[in-house]
């Protein structure tokens, strides 16, 4: 045991809990700790961001590639608030994340002084649990909760706040080994695994949704046996990409608003879906009343608020995915349902999916990164329809491939996210994929990869418009376009270069390829700017509040 300020014990607790990477921005009520960070250099590596936005989406992206608790930090007032949209973000799609913000001193606190604001309190909708902390002696306790928190069950992001003065105060710190995070399994009833088997072995058109609490629980082993044993289709969320290998002939596609129509009508001919870690989204379900009104609903999740939330269902199980499916493994009977395969199988060859790849579309660029990285890539993306393109187009083989923000569709999420997940697997080819409007939003953290060498590759699927805003508009505005339309002098390639990238402005599928093979080949971030069409369109789509089977894939065919 020994005497540390509170800097240290904060510094000491990062590394107990394995911290190598922290992403944030100093300011005046964090000195102390970014002080003693700066003497840790050699063991914790701070990457300063432009912005604490940025710092955030990083931590997010950290975690989302590596499984990893990811760590931002941010001085108090302004600086705190900025990292509101990250943390939301993370929590929307229940990502492990830990703030670490500080405060005014306890005797200024709730005086409205200089850069005060209680983010404890502000953060407490959007966090698994807020601290502020006032007092030296808490401080290491709160700081391994946070973490044990943030990992544990459904993982989630935690703030820890720091007032100023405990910062500086001293008390005893003695070195704790973090506790092991325990499966959630106390939750898995044996009646509900009966019921679920025997559910199961009655079905003859089993349909299984993968949501992303498939990859958060580290399923896909389980599940991929899981699928062959009761011979069953799969589709996924948005979140759920490479929970399950989206190259296997079982695989149809994403389910809902621009899924395919593989998988929206099959899911609709099933007598059984089998929805693993998701939670039925507005978007993914459509109508809730004619979303698989034929089949029985076997839920299984590891939060028990999820279940009949939104959707009422038949049996489900609440619990850790993984400890479920093999369980559920070595009970299930076997059997194999040649002819339900046989009939999705003849859906998926009558309705592919179907661009134009000839010309630069959003599509072509998403196919030609999928061969030029062999499927391997780690994709981050942006929100709107190049996020659309890059769910459709890219096959994800394995879990924690595509980056993206589901829940809370966060414009301007992908460059950090892409940073973070640099940062966290050098080996990898990063690529994100943004639009043009996304990429107004966040683009000076470009700023950040050049002057941290991160070798990450930014794709601007430039129309100059709000892509999936004036997509709406179009089809159910009358082309009123009130403020979509993005065609001013703002030049992504000299701004790019400003910011220290190396960028090139292609327009056809010939140029972009030439360019993506430099940019991988490269050292530093990249950036290709991709002019497409402004009315290029997400297709299929299935309209706002209809049935997903009611899925279109033209304008003239939505409008009949």
């Amino acid at each position: 045991m020994k005497q540390l300020s509170g800097s240290e014990i904060v510094i000491e607790c990062l590394k107990e809990q394995g911290v190598d990477t922290v992403f944030g921005y100093p300011g005046g009520t964090i000195l102390n700790v970014y002080d003693e960070l700066y003497k840790h250099s050699g063991e914790i590596t701070h990457i300063l961001t432009s912005h604490e936005q940025g710092a955030a989406h990083a931590a997010d992206g950290y975690a989302r590639a590596t499984g990893k608790v990811g760590v931002c930090m941010a001085t108090s007032g302004p600086g705190a608030t900025n990292l509101v949209t990250g943390i939301a973000t993370a929590y929307m799609d229940s990502i492990p994340l830990v703030a670490i913000t500080a405060n005014v001193g306890v005797a200024l606190l709730g005086k409205d002084s200089f850069q005060e604001i209680d983010i404890a309190g502000v953060v407490m909708p959007i966090t698994k649990h807020s601290f502020i902390v006032k007092n030296v002696h808490e401080l290491a306790d709160t700081i391994r909760r946070a973490f044990k928190i943030a990992k544990s069950g459904r993982p989630g992001p935690v703030l820890v706040d720091i007032t100023k003065d405990v910062t500086a105060s001293y008390a005893d710190y003695e070195y704790h080994k973090p506790e092991p995070i325990a499966k959630v399994t106390s939750t898995i009833k044996s009646d509900d695994i009966e019921k679920a088997v025997n559910i199961i072995n009655a079905s003859k058109r089993p349909y299984v949704l993968v949501g992303g609490g498939a990859t958060l629980s580290g399923a896909s082993k389980a599940l991929a046996d899981f699928v062959e044993k009761i011979d069953a289709p799969v589709c996924d969320t948005l979140m759920g990409k490479g929970a399950f290998d989206g190259t296997s002939k079982r695989y149809t596609g994403m389910i809902g608003m621009h899924g395919t129509k593989a998988s929206n009508f099959g899911v609709n001919k099933a007598d059984l879906l089998i929805v693993i870690g998701a939670r039925f989204s507005d978007r993914v379900i459509g109508k809730a009343s004619k979303f698989a009104a034929d089949a029985k609903i076997l839920h299984i999740d590891i939060d028990a608020a999820e279940i009949n939330k939104n959707i009422e269902v038949d049996a489900s199980i609440v619990g850790d995915a993984e400890e479920i499916l093999k369980t559920l493994n070595t009970k299930i009977t076997a059997k194999k349902k040649a002819d339900w395969m046989a009939e999705i199988k003849a859906i998926k060859e009558e309705y592919p999916l179907h661009y134009d790849m000839e010309n630069l579309t959003g599509p072509a660029v998403i196919n030609k990164i999928y061969e030029k990285t062999n499927g391997e890539a780690i994709i981050c993306t942006d929100v709107g329809q190049h996020q659309m393109w890059a769910a459709q187009y890219y096959s994800y083989k394995k879990p924690r491939q595509l980056l993206t923000s589901g829940g809370l569709g966060t414009m301007g999420y992908g460059l950090g996210a892409a940073i973070g997940a640099k940062v966290g697997c050098p080996d990898k080819t990063v690529i994100n994929i943004a639009g043009d409007g996304c990429f107004r939003m966040n683009m000076n953290e470009l700023a950040t990869a050049s002057r941290s060498n991160v070798h990450m590759i930014e794709i601007v699927i430039n129309n100059h418009v709000l892509g999936m805003v004036r997509q709406w508009q179009t089809l159910f505005y009358d082309k009123r376009y009130s403020n979509t339309v993005l065609n001013d002098g703002v030049d992504f390639v000299k701004v790019s270069e400003g910011l220290g990238c190396t960028a090139f402005r292609v327009t056809t599928v010939k140029e972009f390829e030439d360019a993506l093979t430099k940019a991988i080949a490269g050292e530093g971030p990249y950036v290709i700017e991709c002019v497409i069409g402004q009315d290029d369109k997400v297709w299929p789509m299935v309209a706002p509040g209809a049935a997903i089977e009611t899925c279109f894939d033209s304008e003239e065919e939505l409008n009949k």
